[in-house]
């Protein structure tokens, strides 16, 4: 069952390129059928030079089956190129596929699957398919083909002969079988060792500075010793089965030519071989030879272009949580006003027990500031992913102007709310290209008309490189305040009606923090804006507050509103106060 369905996998990544599949194939057909005919002719050749020697007899022989075996290495030439041709084309098409899929899935999605376990599936198992669709399939027709052409032959020639040569070939076929199971176990396991040791260098190249402040170069060092022994281990006993098997092959499929010399001497001695079938039926052995010691090679193509369909299939099979429906409504953004309504909203972590949301109500107005207060783990973060839909929360819960979140098609809902996130994630690349993710085209203008609103504008230019300083991997090369302030000026570049701040200004001094707040919320254009901090003194400055405990809203009302009642929310305020004081 399995093999049927990985050979389904095989036709499905082979149609769009049945073509040059096909081309290739009838290549190899060629090719064969002019390596049964080439010997035929040299046979032909022998047993006229015996009874009528002469130099024109020889050049009517020769001539031709040079031109054959011109012809027959031009073909082969072609048939490679096609074949090789369709493995890379499926490569691209695979890595194009993976890449495109990754980009629908959530991102809780991975959360429970790494980078480098991704990355290596991506890259090295879409490497063994490429390798099974070209050489692999080549090396397959070949040996039919060699078979279905040769074997006829051969027993026109001689029946007792041939049936001698190929005596020792059933054995070398319960080999393979015998070592097939085996084999593929084992190169699952090299390629899950592969990723694994993938994952820990992708991991310690990101957190390299973490790993040196702890001083755990060390420990980091012994944990890829020992992720690189049980590499070895598993290559190293993947390496014992194929030199135990491969050998093997080779030397029985030599056997047969012995088996030809030693009887065919005999009957030429005897008369009742003629030289030419002799040397015709040496030929044809040692043609069935190459390919049958191939067999070992193309065996390993298979296992492992086999574990790695697998692979490929548990990404590319995983449905996407968050998609839209079939009844999707389309919002242009210029049409969205920026009402935001919960109704009961409640969401619990896939694997949990306790709700992270737990009945919410609220209505915030167009052109809102509300401030989201309240202890670490109290479902802040959780509401900030809820109303972008980067969690699958059910319908009838979430409404942006009185419209169901989860019935707005996915690319109008994301692109009415921009959404920083505590992490301010920056691409390697120039300052100016982060700001303007969002809208590469923009000018340089509105990029520093926002930077300057995000109040990032006078440190960006105090860089030597100013707007074209490359940040390097994930901001590395600014502090974690300039990070933040990058990535809000990148949200607020691409105009959304709604701004969702989770947490991304605790880089950021306090009263930096309140004059970007002032800026969001001045002007005729004002954005419904809902700014998650733990900044009480920032949030001070909003319309409204939320304070949240537990994953419900405990408290709602503006600053002066909430020190009058007793309630989390003053005494959060007084904490603050005291470590201002501290401070």
């Amino acid at each position: 069952m399995a093999n049927s369905r990985r050979l389904a996998k095989l036709g499905a990544y082979l149609r769009p390129h049945w073509r040059e599949a096909t081309l290739g194939i009838l290549a190899l057909l060629s090719v064969n059928a002019l390596g049964v005919y080439i010997p035929w002719l040299i046979r032909a050749c022998v047993d006229k030079l015996a009874t009528n020697f002469s130099l024109n007899q020889v050049l009517y022989y020769v001539v031709p089956i040079i031109l054959l075996s011109s012809a027959m290495w031009l073909i082969r030439m072609a048939s490679r190129i096609w074949l090789f041709g369709v493995g890379r084309q499926v490569e691209f098409d695979l890595k194009q596929q993976i890449f495109e899929h990754l980009l629908k899935l959530e991102p809780s999605y991975f959360a429970t699957n790494t980078a480098g376990d991704l990355i290596s599936r991506a890259t090295s198992d879409v490497d063994n398919i490429r390798r099974l669709l070209g050489f692999a399939v080549l090396s397959l027709a070949n040996t039919f083909f060699a078979y279905l052409l040769t074997l006829p032959v051969m027993l026109a020639i001689s029946v007792d002969l041939t049936l001698a040569s190929l005596a020792v070939y059933p054995l070398m076929f319960l080999l393979v079988h015998l070592f097939s199971n085996h084999l593929r176990q084992q190169q699952a396991a090299v390629q899950e060792q592969l990723s694994d040791i993938s994952e820990l260098i992708q991991e310690d190249i990101s957190g390299i500075a973490l790993i040196k402040i702890y001083a755990q170069e060390e420990n980091e060092r012994r944990a890829f010793g020992q992720r690189n022994q049980q590499l070895l281990a598993a290559n190293m006993q993947l390496a014992k089965s194929r030199n135990i098997l491969f050998p093997l092959i080779g030397g029985l499929a030599s056997l047969s030519s012995l088996i030809i010399i030693w009887l065919g001497t005999a009957r030429i001695s005897s008369g009742t071989l003629a030289v030419g079938d002799f040397l015709a039926l040496l030929i044809y052995v040692e043609r069935l030879v190459f390919p049958t010691t191939l067999l070992g090679f193309t065996i390993t193509a298979y296992q492992r272009g086999e574990v790695s369909i697998d692979r490929l299939e548990s990404i590319l099979t995983v449905t996407p949580k968050i998609q839209d429906t079939a009844d999707v409504i389309h919002l242009s953004r210029t049409e969205v006003n920026g009402e935001l309504k919960a109704k009961n909203l409640s969401y619990t972590y896939p694997g949990s027990t306790i709700p992270a949301l737990e009945n919410l109500n609220f209505t915030i107005a167009p052109g809102e500031l509300v401030a989201i207060v309240g202890a670490i783990g109290s479902g802040k973060s959780t509401l900030a992913n809820a109303l972008p839909r980067l969690l699958d929360i059910e319908s009838g819960q979430l409404f942006l102007d009185g419209l169901d979140i989860t019935k707005i098609a996915l690319a109008d809902l994301r692109s009415a709310i921009a959404y920083v996130p505590q992490d301010s994630f920056l691409f390697s690349t120039t300052i100016k290209n982060n700001i303007r993710y969002g809208d590469p085209v923009r000018e340089q203008e509105d990029v520093e008309l926002m930077a300057q609103m995000a109040q990032i504008h006078p440190e960006i230019t105090n860089f030597p490189q100013q707007y074209e300083t490359i940040v390097g991997e994930r901001g590395i090369t600014l502090s974690g305040g300039q990070r933040q302030r990058t990535a809000l000026a990148r949200a607020m570049l691409v105009d959304a009606p709604v701004l969702i701040l989770d947490d991304a200004l605790s880089s950021v001094d306090n009263q930096t923090a309140t004059k970007i707040l002032n800026n969001l919320s001045s002007g005729t254009d004002k954005k419904t804006v809902i700014f998650i901090t733990h900044q009480l003194s920032a949030a001070a400055a909003a319309d409204r507050i939320f304070v949240m405990d537990k994953g419900r809203i405990v408290q709602t009302g503006n600053h002066l509103e909430l020190l009058q009642k007793q309630g989390l929310y003053r005494t959060l305020w007084s904490q603050h106060q005291v470590e201002e004081l501290l401070h």
